[in-house]
């Protein structure tokens, strides 16, 4: 059983291989070979490896995949790393983290690969205090932003970032901000409030000395959401951003400022719920708004995961990103399993999205660290850590059964759809096809798998997710 639980076994096992091939950093970095790997609801198996075979049968459901009709690249799969997170990854002991950094990034038989990076701007509602990069006294300004510092983020993340770059240095990093520093906002809070017009050039300036301070410490920020959750301001921290007011600040400020120094990270709209396509819509209608505009980005806390594809409807030359959904605690594995896989692993890709993010990557046992007045006390974290002890939650294997096996530049391909069968597939960057599947129904399901010359029959058990690697 796939728990991830021998990994110091499994390093140990790679440096011997490394020692006897004289090639250690490439032992065991490739990526899984033929097969079926399985999670079931009641946690009887968690990636466990099970039996592929060639017994076709015309009873059996048929799934077929043409490889030759593709969809979006990925970009990949992965979690938020909060400050929080980061925070309780710095405090467990040397050997600890990175044993566990390397699980979760690393792409080797005991590492579940996980491909792409959240992380906040300044502070989240999941980090230990309140902070921006340009935090002043009552009643003082600084619009040339001469005291702009990363700060708080020097303690933690960025030294955390630092460590998984050495593991994977391709991991993309999509930064999103929650709130303004306070003096550009109209309530002088750190919740809610909107950006005051007057400082939409500052602040595009302190998203543009934000990227290129980030570099200076080693980390390419790949893109930018321009507010996180930007309807929803009772966070702490949080900011009120109505839909005029975003295209405003992207068309006349940000862009033009990104494009002035040659910025080249990805700037991405919305990052809110699926329920209101019209927002980024609205923006990109307007064409100079929307020459500086990589994307889109959904959450689903609210409307149903198709309302994506209203975007790419109405504008296909335009990128999709999901980037957020929590587990809340104490968490039911089975409940989460279910829905995630469904609507999230399978559903945002065949929605065009490039990426599939769960929320917060740490949290402690008991929820922690978060804000005061409006900071998530039960988000679940995908791994539970209490000092060096880690308990792996439904969020890391949700994630882990996409990002272990569909790497970065796979490409989605199409697959029919079967009834009590949500399927996605995609050729990997090696050359396979690989294939996540659900069985949403009460009994066990047979499937012949088919893609040109290739064949499988595997068998799901009612409630299981597995994902198939044919070569």
């Amino acid at each position: 059983m796939f728990r991830a639980k021998h990994i110091t076994a499994g390093l140990s096992a790679i440096l011997l291989a490394g020692l006897l091939t004289g090639c250690g950093s490439s032992v065991n970095k490739r990526s899984p070979g033929a097969g079926l790997w399985a999670t079931m609801p009641d946690k009887s198996m968690l990636l466990d490896k099970q039996p592929v075979s060639n017994n076709a049968s015309a009873d059996h459901i048929k799934l077929t995949i043409s490889p030759e009709v593709k969809y979006q690249e990925m970009d990949g799969f992965g979690c938020t790393l909060t400050g929080g997170s980061a925070m309780l990854l710095t405090k467990m002991d040397k050997r600890s983290r990175a044993e566990l950094l390397q699980e979760i990034y690393g792409t080797g038989q005991n590492d579940i690969g996980m491909s792409y990076i959240r992380v906040s701007i300044g502070a989240s509602d999941l980090d230990e205090l309140l902070f921006s990069y340009n935090d002043l006294p009552k009643g003082q300004t600084d619009v040339d932003l001469k005291k702009f510092d990363l700060g708080y983020d020097k303690k933690y993340l960025i030294p955390v970032l630092q460590e998984i770059l050495k593991i994977n240095p391709k991991i993309k990093i999509l930064g999103s901000p929650w709130s303004p520093p306070v003096w550009m906002k109209d309530n002088g809070d750190t919740r809610g409030g909107s950006l005051k017009p007057e400082y939409y050039t500052a602040y595009a300036k302190y998203l543009v000395k934000y990227v290129q301070e980030m570099k200076k410490n080693g980390i390419t920020i790949d893109a930018i959401t321009v507010q996180n959750e930007p309807l929803h301001p009772g966070n702490n921290p949080s900011l009120l951003m109505e839909a005029k007011d975003q295209k405003v600040f992207v068309r006349d400020h940000l862009g033009p400022a990104f494009k002035k120094n040659s910025i080249k990270t990805k700037i991405i709209l919305y990052d809110h719920n699926a329920d209101r396509p019209d927002y980024p819509i609205s923006i990109l209608d307007d064409k100079e708004a929307a020459k500086y505009v990589d994307g889109s980005a959904f959450h689903l806390y609210g409307g149903t995961i198709d309302a994506v594809s209203k975007v790419h409807d109405a504008h296909p030359e335009k990128n999709l990103y999901f980037t957020e959904q929590w587990v809340g605690a104490p968490g039911d594995f089975a409940k989460e399993l279910n829905w995630h896989i469904e609507n999230l692993s399978i559903g945002a890709p065949r929605n065009w999205c490039k990426t599939v993010l769960e929320w917060n990557l740490a949290a402690d046992e008991k929820q922690d660290p978060h804000t005061d007045r409006g900071g998530c006390d039960r988000c679940l974290g995908a791994v539970t850590i209490s000092g060096n002890k880690v308990t792996r939650e439904p969020a890391y294997y949700i994630i882990a059964q996409s990002s272990k096996f569909i790497r970065p530049g796979s490409v989605r391909v199409e697959s029919n759809t079967v009834e009590g069968l949500p399927s996605v597939a995609y050729k990997t960057p090696d050359g396979k096809i690989a294939v996540l599947l659900q069985n949403t129904s009460k009994e066990d399901k047979t499937v012949d798998v088919s893609t040109g010359n290739k064949k499988a029959t595997v068998t799901l058990k009612a409630g299981m997710v597995g994902t198939l690697v044919m070569k």
